[in-house]
């Protein structure tokens, strides 16, 4: 794919986010999700980012993504502002550029593995030969070739998750989001998965940000973000596992 973006390519900020608030709500019933918070992510960079039930988190993740947008400030991505971006815009920000990994891997259950993995690309136009070879490729960077017919209900949640990677990596994203991808596995799977991910990271390149609340899959990362009540409150930084 190409990566491709107006703006300052260049640059080593792949995102910068420059006071950004939220607010939900207006008067006495107002909630105030994010306080003003400053945030730059490289290229090429591992980040965890946690913190406790209602910090910002969550809210700050869904900016990032381009699933919700900020009350003020400034987002940045690839020097592009994206606020003054149109709500289409973004949607092809989303469906070019990043890749989305959840908790609950939300793969379709009447559809096969790679028919699964090769979604985003049917969203972009890509034809079937060319998305069906993708896909593949795709499949096989998670170890999962020899799965491809098999339906999700056939799979182990680890390797339900390993399809949902290789749905979120066969654009070949910029920017790869994974919100507690771990969170409903066992540790030793969860460990297979981090590794994975530590491996596009450092082989591919593949900026990487991670919520999660755990700390030991937080080591994964070069730097960590600690949120609490709206603000960033302390980073972290570490050599990473996937060094």
């Amino acid at each position: 794919m190409n990566n491709t973006m107006p703006g300052n390519t260049g640059d080593k900020h792949l995102i910068v986010l420059n006071n950004i608030s939220k607010v939900y709500g207006s008067g006495s019933a107002a909630v105030h999700a994010l306080r003003g918070i400053d945030l730059t992510i490289e290229r090429g960079e591992f980040m965890a980012i946690m913190g406790p039930s209602g910090s910002g988190k969550s809210t700050c993740m869904n900016i990032l993504g381009c699933l919700d947008t900020p009350t003020s400030g400034t987002y940045l991505f690839r020097g592009v502002d994206i606020g003054s971006l149109t709500r289409d815009q973004r949607a092809l920000l989303r469906r070019n550029y990043l890749g989305f990994i959840f908790q609950g891997f939300n793969l379709l259950n009447r559809t096969s593995t790679l028919e699964n993995v090769e979604l985003p690309l049917i969203y972009r136009g890509v034809g079937v030969h060319e998305r069906r070879a993708r896909a593949v490729r795709a499949l096989d960077l998670v170890g999962l070739t020899g799965w491809e017919h098999h339906s999700p209900g056939e799979l182990s949640g680890g390797q339900q998750q390993r399809v949902a990677i290789a749905r979120a990596m066969v654009i070949e994203p910029a920017f790869l989001m994974a919100d507690e991808p771990t969170g409903n596995l066992d540790s030793l799977t969860s460990r297979e998965i981090m590794d994975l991910l530590g491996e596009f990271n450092r082989d591919l390149g593949t900026t990487v940000l991670m919520v999660t609340h755990d700390k030991t899959m937080a080591g994964y990362a070069g730097r960590t973000i600690n949120f609490f009540d709206g603000l960033i409150e302390t980073v972290e930084f570490g050599g990473g596992k996937s060094a």
